[in-house]
């Protein structure tokens, strides 16, 4: 679960809360507001995760103040989920997270209007998109992996409609829908061979190897 920040306000909101399913990989994208509180982040959660699928067993995320609040600590007690938090110089513990963020704001810019105030009504296409996306990590859609089944994509802007403005609608809607799929399959190949190129091998440690250790993370 993760923050994107700062956004040019539209429809009143500056932020999206990113939450992803780390089995899955299936994603929510949910607006919201600069002034997110603790109080507000569990209500999100609850309608947006909770009723949906359940409480999920653990929750990972950067170490902002609404997510290791008191109160925010206090509800992952009472539903039995375990927080980590990862470092704010290691954001990348919650890495899976990270790579979506990146898909999701690249697919913002590609379409956001000049003003870069319309990417609320983006959001739900942007999320099905992703969805039923194959993802690199599992090979099969985070739609597919969490239902069992595709969902029903069929569009028929060819047969005689009779609003030319639906019709126009849905030709729109079904290519956006194949380019975004494309610019998701692009965007996680290129996230992949960067994260290669700056892996480096594991040092090979021995029993009695002096080390350092950052204490401020213990």
């Amino acid at each position: 679960m993760d923050l994107i920040e700062k956004l040019p306000p539209s429809a009143g909101f500056t932020d999206i809360l990113v939450i992803v399913d780390r089995l899955t990989k299936q994603a929510v994208f949910v607006p919201t507001h600069s002034d997110l509180t603790a109080v507000k982040l569990a209500e999100l959660f609850i309608l947006n995760v909770f009723s949906k699928h359940g409480v999920p067993s653990h929750v990972t995320s950067d170490r902002g103040s609404e997510f290791v609040s008191h109160f925010f600590r206090g509800l992952g007690k009472a539903l039995d989920i375990e927080l980590h938090f990862t470092s704010g110089y290691h954001p990348e513990g919650d890495g899976q997270t990270e790579r979506t963020n990146q898909t999701l704001e690249q697919y913002l810019r590609t379409y956001c209007n000049y003003q870069q105030d319309n990417w609320v009504t983006l959001l739900p296409l942007a999320e099905f998109t992703y969805n039923n996306t194959p993802h690199d990590a599992t090979g099969v859609s985070p739609f597919f992996a969490n239902k069992g089944y595709h969902p029903n994509l069929a569009m028929h802007p060819e047969r005689n409609i009779a609003s030319s403005r639906a019709r126009e609608f849905a030709v729109d809607l079904g290519e956006l829908h194949e380019f975004l799929k494309e610019n998701i399959r692009e965007s996680q190949k290129r996230y992949q061979k960067a994260a290669d190129n700056r892996r480096l091998p594991a040092p090979n440690f021995k029993v009695g190897d002096q080390v350092f250790v950052k204490a401020q993370f213990f």
